[in-house]
């Protein structure tokens, strides 16, 4: 390929990739490519690195199931770091973290007040538990496993699904007119649960009703 004689690897013949969510532009990950890696990555539209400490090419997402299917390839102007603009499926972070890049080190000044810093830990907590609760349905959906209830509600279909969402946001509603504060937190994460399945049962993740937050403000 022409762009490979410009690419400069390093004297390991690796170069740096850049993930990036392509909807949403957030940075997932960072890791490396061999031109094997990179070969196959464009061979099967998924993304494929090499791993520095095992020495070896791995697929990401052939053991867990959060596939990094490929969008688009780019290279800096420098021609030494690649850029791969992917639809990640699942979490990026071994962690179970939806980016690698979840710690801050410093915040723009406008946001140390105290209320800016108990929504951020909630957010953070919030997107933890949505992003480990999704990697979880999106890893029974590939390695099925018996007796599991996600496996049920995918094997019955959407409408099961559909039904189920229905329910539980009647139960919300119930549980809050009710005010029951513990009985409308369980609710709401049956919810939440019940949300996670359709979206994983029409393709769709929580990045994309973060976008369609984000677009709103």
């Amino acid at each position: 390929m022409g762009f490979y004689e410009e690419l400069k690897f390093d004297e390991h013949g690796l170069i740096p990739a850049i993930v990036q969510n392509f909807r949403n532009k957030e940075v997932l990950m960072l890791a490396y490519m061999n031109r094997e890696a990179l070969d196959k990555t464009i061979e099967t539209g998924q993304a494929h690195y090499y791993s520095r400490s095992r020495q070896e090419l791995w697929h990401k997402g052939a053991t867990s199931g959060h596939y990094q299917n490929i969008k688009s390839i780019r290279y800096d102007c420098d021609v030494d770091t690649i850029l791969l603009l992917v639809d990640q499926i699942g979490a990026a972070c071994h962690t179970g973290n939806r980016s690698c890049f979840y710690r801050t080190v410093q915040q723009n000044e406008n946001d140390t007040t105290e209320a800016s810093a108990v929504a951020s830990q909630t957010d953070t907590e919030i997107g933890t538990a949505l992003a480990q609760e999704f990697t979880t349905i999106l890893d029974r959906r590939t390695n099925p496993k018996e007796g599991s209830y996600t496996n049920y509600l995918f094997d019955k279909g959407l409408d099961k699904v559909l039904k189920k969402v229905g329910e539980e946001a009647t139960e919300c509603v119930i549980a809050a007119k009710n005010g029951d504060a513990d009985e409308l937190a369980m609710e709401t994460a049956d919810l939440l649960y019940h949300i996670s399945v359709m979206l994983a049962q029409k393709s769709l993740s929580w990045d994309d009703v973060a976008r369609e937050l984000r677009n709103r403000q």
